[in-house]
């Protein structure tokens, strides 16, 4: 994983810069009158990211200044000193977009705690030479990716007759680059009558060993059956793809 200090965060800028680098006790920083407007991280969603395929996104950050936006330097930090640092920064108008890629791999090997709540921290150069330091610019998830399955029987089912709904709650494990049972968390069971647009809450259950699910309902009409995670704050809501019963 990298993990760099604030003090090093932005050797490449003052290579660049004749402004001096603010030191990690202090907080943020600006010179003139440039400002950040606005910090848009992959799009406005959070960042999920799987067992082991690499996941790209970017990081946008707007800013003003009289005299026009030179350059960025775009890091993120999370829990556990993760951090990433851009594969590449271009600035447009008043708008610099950095590039990232993150590898369960490489920046996430071994290392399931940094899931969770990630910032930006981000300095921007005007063209004049004013600039802006700015540290927790905007906030996002980083998150293990899950998948929810599910499976009722027996198919068909007399009316009135006893429907046994299983399934299994997963998410990605950065120890072993594989999906793993997630347990103990609340999984809604829902109901679709057929014909009927939405689903409807039967009952919550909670994952058992290896993250499965099992419970029972009784048969009365036809329709879809799944589950329904909500999701926490290392990982997101999922939902399973339906399971159709004939009731006889």
């Amino acid at each position: 994983m990298r993990i760099r200090t604030t003090a090093t965060a932005f050797v490449g800028v003052l290579a660049l810069s004749v402004v001096a680098v603010p030191s990690a006790a202090q907080a943020d920083e600006s010179w003139g009158d440039i400002a950040i407007t606005k910090v848009t991280v992959n799009g406005g969603k959070n960042v999920v990211v799987g067992p082991s395929a690499a996941k790209k996104f970017t990081v946008t950050v707007d800013a003003k200044d009289n005299s026009g936006i030179k350059r960025a330097d775009i890091r993120l930090y999370g829990p556990s000193y993760g951090s990433l640092t851009s594969t590449g920064t271009r600035c447009s108008g008043n708008t610099c977009t950095a590039s990232f890629l993150v590898d369960p791999k490489v920046d996430l090997a071994y290392s399931n705690d940094v899931a969770g709540t990630w910032y930006v921290d981000a300095w921007v150069d005007a063209k004049d030479d004013d600039f802006i330091w700015k540290q927790k610019a905007k906030s996002f998830k980083l998150q293990r990716a899950a998948r929810l399955s599910v499976n009722a029987a027996p198919e068909p089912v007399k009316k009135g007759k006893t429907l046994t709904v299983t399934g299994k709650l997963e998410r990605a494990n950065w120890d072993t680059f594989a999906y793993a049972g997630y347990t103990k968390q609340p999984v809604q069971l829902q109901f679709r009558k057929k014909g009927a647009k939405t689903f409807t809450t039967v009952k919550t259950i909670k994952s058992g060993a290896g993250g499965s699910l099992k419970t029972t309902v009784k048969a009365s009409v036809d329709g879809d059956w799944r589950y329904s995670f909500a999701g926490t704050t290392p990982t997101p809501a999922v939902v399973s793809g339906g399971d159709f019963v004939d009731v006889k």
